[in-house]
This record gives structure tokens, C-alpha cells and sequence, in this order.
């Protein structure tokens, strides 16, 4: 079962919306206790907390899909770099294989 934060985001299945809520929920919380305690005055600490929210699930969400987006591509080169390794192994493409002075080219 899915659960659908606002109706429309799937926090299940889109990367990064789980943590992003769960960390948003406690930066809330840090900020708008910390508010009150600070100030005393309960409106403005609640406030600072929906804006703590936002900004803490916010900074976690581009964070965390940055992230994502730099494994991705590192995941994309290793995948390139073992076909190339299979492709090109034992051939005088190969970067492994040691060349020696006295082999005869074959261009």
C-alpha cells in the first residue's frame, strides 16, 4: 500500500520523498521548539516550524537527489568501462596488456 503525501506524491516510490519528509518533519520540529522556547510566543513558533519544514525537506530533497544523480553516473561509467574491459580484453586495445619493443604493429 502507497501512501500519498497531498494526494499526489508517492512517498514510497519517488526517490528521495521519504527522508526528505522525515527530516523536514524533525527540522520542524527542532525549529519551532526552538522558536517557542527562545520567544514564548506560540503563533510565530509555528510559524518558524512550517517554514523549518520547508526549507529542511527542501535542502534534503536536492540534496539527496544530487546524490542519486551522481551515483547514477558513476554506476553508468562502471557499466561502460566493464563492457569495454570484456569488449577489448586480450586485444591490442587492451590498456592491461603489456606491449613489448620487438611486436610487430598491424597497421
Amino acid at each position: 500500500q502507497s501512501f500519498k503525501l497531498l494526494g499526489f506524491l508517492d512517498v514510497q516510490s519517488v526517490p528521495c520523498a521519504r527522508e526528505s519528509v522525515l527530516y523536514g518533519s524533525l527540522g520542524s520540529l527542532v525549529v519551532g521548539l526552538g522558536h517557542f522556547l527562545a520567544t514564548s510566543r506560540v503563533r510565530r513558533s509555528c510559524d518558524f516550524a512550517v517554514g523549518g519544514f520547508i526549507c529542511t525537506m527542501l535542502g534534503y530533497w536536492f540534496y539527496c537527489r544530487y546524490n542519486l544523480a551522481q551515483q547514477r553516473i558513476r554506476q553508468r561509467m562502471l557499466k561502460e568501462g566493464m563492457k569495454n574491459k570484456l569488449l577489448f580484453e586480450g586485444t591490442y586495445l587492451d590498456p592491461e596488456r603489456k606491449h613489448s619493443g620487438n611486436e610487430r604493429s598491424d597497421s
